[in-house]
């Protein structure tokens, strides 16, 4: 497996990949299909963004962790997301991904970085916390947009 910053050139199979995690549903917060030209906006090379980086396999995207901007956070801290093949899940995939970008977000002056993570998502909350991700805030009345009540757990990690 190669770990690498992602490139402009990433965004179409970053976001194919994406897109078939959010058609399964319960692993991430995105419920919308996301068109390359916003992955690109919301992941690589957006204002906002400070690092991303892509997991390949054989020549094809199998997964990415970025780190963004959020204006409800403090400016040392950044908003992480991870997003892996399925299939691919709890095989070593996002910690070495996490390996790169930890190295990144310390490389930008970042002393903490924020999960925010759907309440259902076992996957998902088993991962942060493997690699020493703690809770620090809930809110048990997130709901998704067709109604359902899923919560969601903020965790940091300390740099």
């Amino acid at each position: 497996m190669i770990i690498r910053p992602a490139t402009p050139a990433d965004a179409p199979a970053m976001a194919d990949l994406l897109n078939r995690i959010i058609a399964i549903g319960g692993t991430t917060a995105h419920q919308h299909p996301k068109p390359a030209e916003r992955v690109l906006v919301d992941y690589i090379d957006g204002p906002g963004t400070l690092t991303c980086m892509v997991a390949e396999l054989d020549g094809r995207v199998v997964g990415f962790q970025s780190v963004g901007r959020n204006p409800q956070l403090s400016a040392q801290t950044g908003d992480i997301g991870t997003f892996v093949e399925p299939g691919l899940q709890a095989k070593g995939t996002g910690a070495q991904l996490f390996a790169a970008t930890l190295a990144a977000a310390r490389a930008a002056g970042l002393r903490e970085l924020n999960a925010t993570i759907r309440a259902d998502n076992v996957p998902g909350l088993a991962y942060y916390g493997r690699i020493g991700f703690v809770d620090y805030a809930h809110d048990p009345d997130w709901a998704l947009d067709d109604g359902r009540v899923v919560g969601r757990v903020s965790r940091r990690c300390v740099l």
